[in-house]
C-alpha cells in the first residue's frame, strides 16, 4: 500500500472508554517500532506477518494491563511456524516509552510459498504471560488455537481464560513513504467490556471452535445490546482507517463510536527495545554444573550466547559460568 507520510500518532498506543457503552478500548499505530522489530531478522513474507500481528496485539494488550515489568504472548503449533513469541515491557516512569520485541522461530526448509500465514501454526496453544518482577507469583494462561487469525486467538483466549468479551480490528502490511523504500506499518482498535465482579456465562460450553467460548456468549440484556452495538459500529472500520495517514486515531474514534461517548486519555509511546545484557546470560547459566559448562564450551575455549530477539552475541570466558563460579574481575 501507498502511505502519504508518518503522522504524530505512530508508535504510539491510545487508551480510551465510551462511556456510554461501558466499554473500554485501545487505538494503537505501530511504525518504526514494528520495523525495528522485524529488521532483526530476515523472514518469509509469511512469518513476518504473523510477527507483525503477534506485536499488534501485544501493544494492545500490553498497555490495558497495569505493568511493573513484562507481559509476554507465546504461541506455539505443529506447523512449520512452531512458535512466536513477543514481550511488551512496561514504562519505567510516567512519560517513559514502553518497550516491544519479537521473534519467530520456523521451518526454514519449508515451501511457504501462496500458503495462508495463520494456517502455518497448526494445532497448539495461544498464551498470555505476566511477569509483575522480583517477588511476584507470575501469571500464565493458555487456550488453544482456534479461528483464522491470532486475533481471533486473542478473543478467543479472554472469552475463555478471563471471561472478558474482547475485540480486535488490525490491519498490518508493508506501506511506501515517498522517496523511501518499503516498511511495515500496523494499526489497530481493542474493545473490552469493562471487568464485572461475576462475568456471565450462559449455558454449557461455547459458540467458539470446539466449543470454546467467544465473546457473544458472555452477556445478555443491556449489556449485551451495547456490546453488539460497538462491534456493529467497530466492524465498519477499513484498512486505511486504521493504518493510514489521514486518520488519526482520535478522529477514527469519533468516526467510529461518536454517539456512544467516546473519552481519550494519556497515549503510551512504545519502542522497539530488547532487555537481554551480558549480565542476564550469565544468570541464566548460573544453574549450570561445571561437567554442563564444559559441554556447552566451543573449540576455541569459549561459551557463546545469541539474543533471539535482537541478534545480541555474547562470547563468555567458561571459567567465570555456571554453579560456584566468580563473574570476571571478582
Amino acid at each position: 500500500m501507498t502511505i502519504g507520510t508518518k503522522i504524530a500518532w505512530d508508535d504510539t498506543v491510545l487508551p480510551f472508554q465510551l462511556d456510554l457503552s461501558d466499554v473500554r478500548g485501545r487505538v494503537a499505530r505501530l511504525d518504526g517500532a514494528l520495523e525495528s522489530v522485524l529488521k532483526q531478522h530476515d523472514y518469509p513474507p509469511q512469518v513476518e506477518a504473523l510477527v507483525a500481528e503477534a506485536t499488534l496485539l501485544t501493544a494492545l494488550i500490553g498497555q490495558m494491563i497495569k505493568l511493573r515489568w513484562k507481559l509476554s504472548l507465546q504461541i506455539r503449533g505443529n506447523g512449520p511456524v512452531s512458535l512466536i513469541a513477543t514481550d511488551y515491557f512496561g514504562p519505567t516512569d510516567d512519560g517513559q516509552p514502553a518497550k516491544l520485541r519479537a521473534y519467530a522461530g520456523y521451518d526454514r526448509e519449508a515451501d511457504l510459498d501462496g500458503v495462508d500465514p495463520f494456517s502455518l501454526i497448526g494445532e497448539g496453544y495461544f498464551a498470555i504471560l505476566i511477569d509483575q518482577g522480583e517477588g511476584m507469583v507470575p501469571y500464565q494462561g493458555i487456550t488453544p488455537i482456534a479461528g483464522a487469525s491470532l486475533s481471533d486467538c486473542a478473543e478467543t483466549y479472554f472469552a475463555q481464560s478471563e471471561q472478558l468479551p474482547t475485540r480486535f480490528a488490525l490491519s498490518f502490511g508493508k506501506s511506501v513513504l515517498p522517496g523511501e523504500s518499503a516498511a511495515w506499518r500496523a494499526g489497530g482498535v481493542m474493545l473490552q467490556m469493562m471487568p464485572k465482579a461475576s462475568p456471565s456465562v450462559m449455558g454449557e460450553g461455547g459458540s467458539g471452535a470446539g466449543g470454546l467460548l467467544a465473546h457473544e456468549d458472555l452477556l445478555e440484556g443491556d449489556e449485551g445490546e451495547n456490546w453488539s452495538r460497538v462491534n456493529f459500529l467497530l466492524d465498519t472500520v477499513d484498512d486505511l482507517e486504521l493504518i493510514g495517514p489521514h486518520v488519526g486515531p482520535t478522529d477514527l474514534l469519533i468516526r467510529l463510536f461518536h454517539e456512544e461517548g467516546p473519552r481519550v486519555f494519556d497515549p503510551q509511546p512504545v519502542r522497539f527495545g530488547c532487555s537481554c545484557s551480558e549480565e542476564r546470560v550469565r544468570q541464566s547459566l548460573s544453574i549450570y554444573s561445571a561437567e554442563d559448562i564444559a559441554e556447552m564450551t566451543t573449540d576455541e575455549g569459549t561459551l557463546t550466547a545469541d539474543c533471539q530477539f535482537c541478534g545480541a552475541h555474547y562470547v563468555l570466558d567458561p571459567k567465570t559460568l555456571g554453579v560456584g563460579a566468580e563473574p570476571d574481575g571478582a
